[in-house]
């Protein structure tokens, strides 16, 4: 401060003809004597020091101060009603900004706000939600800590813990604020709190040998030097913190090395500093001991002296008392450059040089806006608050082991806005010695494919990863909910994207639609086989007695049964859905009129061979054609009104899976129960008419085998009805082609094969005397 002022009294551009001067006090670090001070400072009553150009205590208008917040909000509150300025060069406590409570307040160093979003800013970059919390049991703690935790508002950062540091009874708190730091998952610490709180804590710190956590500091002690040792390096090296912005003051380690006591005898802070910078002591002592303290002469020389009195490699908090004493000075200038019937009072009246009044400073300083000797454009606005700028600041050791301030990056904010952040990740050296980013969460992020599930009773920041559910993908880490597949998609395995889902289908490409269609192909073969079988043997006894044409008639019914199983493989149509529902009905109810037919020709045989009975005229080739022609009609008509009315279409099914199912949908359910109850009706009369023809003579009766072929038709086909409801997909499909294929074989195998046995194998039996016979075989 001594400096600026005399820089500017040598200054002939600004204040010309005016000589400032100055008064000092000491707040000793309390509110009372803070306001004390003050108090004396403005009223002239306290004996304090002042500059020998002054020959009395002056009345000070406006003071350079407070450096502490709590300090400066007693003093502001008490001098705001007397319209006495005061500007601080360290007060950062965003209650100060209240303008209607603090109107006399200015300030050099940014808002304690602006520092909150700035930190607010670094959490989320660096993806830090789970954050430990230490702050002063003060304005600036509490405050700083209440604007921090309104930008995190609404993100996903959470406190694992916030701990106080007392002005009292720290024996017992602080160990235990350590223990808390050491068994915290938290690895970033955020920290609110002057410097000499911190140097109490931190000391015990490196006492445990905590050494994991990533410190972020503030400005009140990033580059404070008591902290900033070289013995602190173990627990802190990688500090990150933001700190005002540094100013290279030319001249001033000059004017330092400079200073003798003589010119200013009664300043007890420079013969103080003067004592505890040369071991020397301004008291004369009388004791011979060689280690009594030697007498300060006076004489003694700054030029070779290092220490953090003479320090001037990191100008910040004394930049700003620099700009604090230039805004009074070209506040001041202002005033002298007034011109009457311009000035700002009334009437355009200029204020009295010669009898300046605080009033007068507070209006111009509101309106004042300069450029400092170091370059920076310095202004206040409405609430006295200064353009936002920090360094951020690095803790690093250096090539010799000692402790560096590395600049990584800064944070601006002229304009008030959020600021731009910007900060060189690279150059950092993180907390441990790390040269990746430490990782601070309570959950690690949930990867993709899983969602978020807070844990109960804890912080958002603690949560389980779900897997998303079918249908549902999650293509980010973190995410907090699963996003459904779109229609016709559907989530892969991993639940990381969505995919088309798979048209299903009974392919002939598939295992089972290749077995189902040999099966098929098989059946006709053997059927044919069958035919031409009778056919080359049609004049043997054995093919005339079972009536040729019809059993030409059913083998030809039955080639029909086993194609139209092929029908129902491969992707559906239109005309494959009408197709193989009309062709499966007619051709089976073919086949079941014709064996109908021949179990009625056997009945009546039998009856006919009673002497006396004429029944047989009723039951001839013509009147058998008509019978089967007449059934089959039925079967018919049912399909052409089913077609008409509401035919069989192709139709998706989805729902909730990975497939979608391509099937024939029936249409209308009356029609196919007609045709599946038509086919029942004539297989129940069958089956009945079959079992009682049972007891008839052998070489007279195939009864037998057809009541077993009809047994095994009915057996399959009863089974089918819930196998065909419970099977999902192309099984359905699959059902109803076995239970067509099952009944087509049943019906082949026990009609045919015993015939097909005496035809080939047994000839001997083929003839007309053995069909006569009565006797069983």
């Amino acid at each position: 401060m001594i400096f600026a002022v005399e820089e500017i009294n040598r200054n002939p551009q600004l204040l010309p003809n005016l000589t400032l001067g100055y008064a000092l006090a000491d707040t000793c670090l309390a509110e009372t004597t803070t306001l004390g001070t003050a108090l004396g400072l403005v009223t002239g009553k306290d004996p304090v020091v002042t500059s020998s150009r002054c020959g009395r205590t002056p009345e000070v208008p406006v003071i350079v101060g407070d450096a502490r917040s709590s300090g400066s909000i007693v003093v502001a509150r008490t001098l705001g009603g007397f319209n006495i300025p005061m500007v601080s060069y360290f007060a950062t406590c965003a209650c100060l900004g209240d303008h209607q409570k603090y109107p006399t307040f200015f300030r050099t160093v940014p808002s304690d706000a602006f520092q909150a979003r700035a930190m607010a800013h670094m959490l989320r970059l660096f993806g830090w939600t789970w954050v430990g919390v230490v702050v002063g049991d003060d304005d600036y703690g509490m405050s700083g800590i209440q604007h921090l935790l309104e930008e995190l508002q609404n993100s996903e950062v959470c406190v694992a813990f916030s701990e106080v540091i007392p002005k009292v009874n720290l024996e017992k708190s602080i160990p235990r604020i350590a223990e808390t730091l050491r068994h915290s998952t938290a690895k970033v610490i955020i920290t609110f709190a002057i410097s000499t709180d911190m140097h109490v804590l931190l000391s015990e710190v490196l006492k445990q040998n905590i050494t994991d956590k990533q410190w972020i500091a503030t400005e009140s002690w990033i580059t404070a030097n008591l902290i900033s040792s070289t013995q602190n390096l173990a627990s802190l090296s990688g500090t990150i913190g933001f700190a005002l912005r540094k100013g290279n003051l030319q001249g001033l380690r000059s004017f330092l090395t400079r200073l003798q006591p003589e010119a200013f005898p009664s300043d007890p802070f420079l013969r103080e500093f003067w004592e505890v910078t040369f071991g020397c002591s301004w008291k004369k002592d009388s004791s011979p001991s060689p280690l009594a303290t030697p007498q300060c002469t006076g004489s003694e020389s700054l030029d070779n002296v290092e220490g953090i009195y003479n320090d001037v490699s990191q100008l910040r908090a004394t930049y700003s008392v620099y700009k604090a004493v230039y805004a009074i000075a070209h506040a001041i200038h202002n005033m002298l450059s007034c011109q009457p019937g311009d000035g700002p009072f009334e009437n355009g009246g200029c204020p009295d040089v010669t009898n300046l009044q605080p009033w007068q400073i507070l209006h111009y300083l509101r309106t004042v806006n300069f450029t400092t000797p170091v370059g920076e454009a310095t202004h206040f606005d409405k609430n006295g608050e200064p353009p936002a700028a920090y360094d951020i600041i690095n803790w690093q050791v250096g090539a010799h082991g000692t402790l560096e301030f590395v600049r990584v990056g800064q944070f601006d904010s002229g304009d008030g806005s959020h600021g731009e952040f910007d900060i060189d990740v690279k150059r950092v050296v993180w907390g441990g010695g790390q040269n990746e980013v430490p990782v601070s969460v309570c959950s690690m992020p949930c990867p993709p494919g899983t969602r978020k599930a807070v844990q109960k009773g804890k912080p958002i920041c603690c949560f389980d990863c779900l897997p998303c559910a079918e249908g549902e993908i999650s293509n980010t880490t973190g995410s907090t909910e699963c996003q459904k597949c779109p229609d016709r998609f559907w989530s892969n395995a991993a639940r990381t994207t969505c995919v088309p889902k798979e048209v299903e289908f009974l392919s002939f490409q598939e295992t089972m639609g290749i077995i189902l269609a040999a099966l098929s192909v098989s059946g006709v073969v053997l059927t044919t086989t069958v035919l031409g079988t009778f056919f080359f043997h049609r004049d043997t006894p054995l093919v005339r007695a079972n009536n040729a044409e019809l059993s030409f008639l059913l083998l030809l019914s039955l080639s029909l049964c086993f194609l139209c199983a092929l029908a129902f493989i491969g992707r559906p149509s239109l005309w494959s859905c009408m197709l193989r529902h009309t062709l499966f009905g007619i051709s089976f109810v073919l086949c079941i009129s014709c064996v109908l037919s021949r179990t009625v020709v056997v009945l009546v045989a039998f009856r006919a061979s009673v002497p006396g009975s004429n029944i047989m005229r009723y039951f001839g080739p013509v009147q058998q054609r008509l019978a089967i022609s007449l059934c089959t009609s039925v079967q018919v008509l049912i399909c052409v009104l089913w077609l008409v009315l509401s035919p069989p279409i192709p139709s998706e099914i989805q729902g909730r899976s990975a497939r979608i199912i391509l099937e024939c949908d029936v249409g209308s359910g009356a029609g196919f129960a007609c045709v599946l109850g038509y086919i029942g009706l004539l297989a129940a009369i069958c089956f009945l008419l079959a079992f009682l023809a049972r007891k008839l003579p052998d070489n007279f009766n195939e009864a037998k085998f057809i009541t077993f072929s009809m047994l095994i038709f009915c057996a399959v086909w009863i089974t089918f009805v819930p196998a065909y409801v419970s099977s999902p997909g192309k099984y359905t499909v699959a059902v109803e082609i076995f239970a067509i294929l099952a009944s087509s074989y049943g019906l082949l195998l026990c009609i045919f094969a015993p015939k097909c046995y005496i035809i080939l194998l047994r000839p001997d039996k083929n003839t007309k005397k053995k069909m006569m016979s009565k006797e069983k075989s």
